[in-house]
């Protein structure tokens, strides 16, 4: 269930470990429960007391910097229980990169596949010129495995911080230890196709990242993002107030102000804005709607739910232990409370949550002024 406009002007304006343990969001930032609930934020404790007596639901060309995958890539962080990248300058994901979270992943993959009706991008790639391929924050890597298969004549490179790609893989696919948000040293104009999906609470400065793709992105090629919101709602008042869902975007949110790296991409529309203030021309998107669970008496979009809330349920724990527990600065048990909750409220059918998603793609002009071609 899809929605296309164009744009051809542009959008208008409307926790590192070491040894000693991770490195934490400093006291002085966390929330405070007045804060908290100033920002419509519910305190943690509360739904441990709310719900104590609820059992769980059980329902192809070089550059001039790239890390070497050495001993230390793999010397990984350890945050309650959980496994997250090694250090590598100032990244900082709040997704895990352990088995678990991988599996979690790659149900994704397959939850994207089916919103954006199994196809891999929305812009509209000639196959008989699209010769280099760079994918952001590969993640498993499965996209630019299947991009890979789809286009055989093309070199695609995924890059990530973290090494958890297979290693058996299709001959014209590499992979590549990076940080976005630095600064990007491939060659301008080296790529007919930038692809980034799902970066929410990644990106550090949507405007830059958009400007270092235009450089590197070759006159005629595209740039493409997907997105989804990070907040849930309804159009029927059975997603409530005080619901676990909808206090999901509340502390995500905040959690990305927190920590210097938003989660509301699509609220802010940062994708078309960020396309258009780089130069991109011919700028299109596509919006996804996104129930949540199983409800939707549409085949099709129930589907979609099922997908997603499957997504999630995967590791749910994983999802949720960066941002609540280190940047927000719950307690574990309190975050495992709040998730049982929130799992129980979008497997229930009368609750018609929803989010949304986008996909928008831009291309590069053939004829670019020179000064436009620097990032920063």
């Amino acid at each position: 269930m899809a929605h296309d406009t164009q744009c051809s002007n542009g959008p208008k304006d409307t926790a590192s470990s070491s040894a000693a343990g991770p490195k934490r969001v400093p006291i002085s930032m966390l929330l405070s429960n007045e804060e908290q609930t100033a920002m419509g934020i519910l305190p943690a404790s509360y739904w441990q007391q709310q719900y104590t007596d609820d059992e769980p639901d059980d329902d192809f060309v070089p550059r001039a910097r790239t890390a070497s995958l050495t001993e230390s890539i793999f010397q990984y962080r350890h945050i309650h229980g959980r496994t997250y990248h090694s250090d590598l300058g100032n990244a900082e994901s709040w997704e895990p990169n352990d088995q678990h979270h991988i599996e979690a992943m790659e149900i994704a993959h397959h939850a994207y596949m089916v919103t954006m009706g199994h196809r891999l991008y929305c812009a509209p790639l000639d196959k008989n010129k699209v010769r280099h391929v760079l994918d952001i924050g590969t993640g498993t890597g499965l996209w630019a495995i299947d991009f890979a298969d789809e286009f055989p004549e093309a070199d695609v490179v995924g890059t990530d911080i973290t090494p958890i790609q297979p290693s058996w893989v299709p001959a014209n696919v590499r992979f590549e230890l990076d940080d976005c948000n630095q600064e990007w040293t491939w060659p301008a104009n080296t790529f007919d196709f930038i692809h980034a999906r799902m970066l929410l609470g990644v990106i550090e400065d949507w405007y830059l990242f958009h400007r270092q793709a235009f450089r590197t992105c070759k006159p005629g090629g595209y740039v493409e993002t997907f997105i989804a919101c990070s907040s849930l709602q309804c159009d029927d008042g059975t997603l409530k107030e005080d619901s676990a869902m909808l206090q999901w975007g509340k502390v995500f949110s905040e959690g990305g102000r927190r920590f210097g790296r938003t989660f509301e991409v699509y609220e802010n529309d940062l994708q078309r804005k960020a396309m258009a203030a780089a130069g991109f021309v011919d700028i299109e998107y596509r919006d996804y709607y996104l129930p949540v669970g199983v409800w939707h008496p549409d085949k099709e979009a129930a589907e979609i739910g099922l997908w997603w809330k499957l997504a999630v349920e995967a590791d749910i724990e994983g999802y949720l232990n960066y941002i609540f527990n280190v940047v927000v600065g719950w307690t574990p048990e309190e975050t495992k409370s709040y998730a049982d909750r929130v799992k129980k409220e979008w497997n229930n059918p009368n609750i018609h949550g929803y989010a949304m998603a986008r996909s928008a793609w831009g291309r590069k002009p053939e004829s670019v002024p020179k000064n436009t071609q620097k990032a920063r």
